[in-house]
């Protein structure tokens, strides 16, 4: 892979976006400092990684927007807890809803985003062909992922008590852990569905620098003429 300096641009632009709405949300959250700082670990092990690899591995502009826009979604979250989180509570009150829905939205983000980064790493990384199986693993690695990811909330809870009443979100719901499953599971397939040529593209384009990318066109174009 030949390293783009306009794709590591637009990657530290999103970083640094990322870095600067975490400081915004975290002067003053609403939600207790450990319920914010859970909530934004992610955030920050993603900016970590993304240090750590930036000149060995650039992820495609798709991939990074919606990191981008995940960060986004788990800082909210973090902000207020999905319990109380601004924009679940206007889709509470338009669609007369019995609980705040934010911790849905999450959830189904936990699906969509991540499923165009597995799908990235088996492409570019793993070089599994693209045959039917591929979308299967990259299902299964979400699902494998959102299972983590309840229990590190169950390890939240042994370990904090009742502090960790907020991180769980769970807003008296039992079936609240199946459903986090469930719409990660949606989201994945969605996300597969929906994206998958983009996000073809996106790769093509970090595999090919654009400019390099522009005069193999014009080369083949001469060629092509009689």
């Amino acid at each position: 892979m030949v390293f783009s300096r306009a794709h590591d641009r637009f990657a530290a632009a999103c970083v640094a976006l990322c870095v600067l709405l975490s400081l915004v949300f975290g002067v003053a959250p609403e939600a207790d400092r450990l319920t914010w700082s859970l909530e934004n670990f992610p955030v920050w092990i993603g900016v970590g990684a993304w240090v750590w690899t930036r000149k060995r591995f650039q992820l495609s502009r798709l991939c990074l927007a919606l990191f981008t826009l995940h960060a986004l979604i788990l800082m909210i979250g973090g902000y207020a807890t999905y319990a109380k989180a601004a924009p679940g509570e206007w889709l509470r009150e338009w669609f007369a809803l019995e609980r705040n829905p934010y911790d849905r939205i999450g959830h189904l983000a936990q699906g969509f985003v991540p499923a165009i980064f597995v799908r990235e790493l088996l492409t570019r990384v793993a070089h599994v062909p693209a045959t039917r199986w591929r979308p299967v693993l990259v299902v299964c690695a979400c699902l494998a992922f959102s299972a983590f990811y309840e229990f590190i909330e169950w390890w939240a809870a042994l370990l904090t008590g009742e502090a960790a009443n907020d991180f769980l979100g769970t807003q008296g719901d039992p079936w609240d852990t199946q459903w986090d499953m469930f719409l990660c599971l949606v989201g994945a397939i969605a996300s597969l569905a929906t994206l998958a040529r983009a996000h073809d593209r996106s790769m093509a384009l970090v595999a090919t620098p654009p400019a390099a990318a522009g005069i193999q066109t014009g080369a083949t174009r001469s060629n092509s003429t009689p």
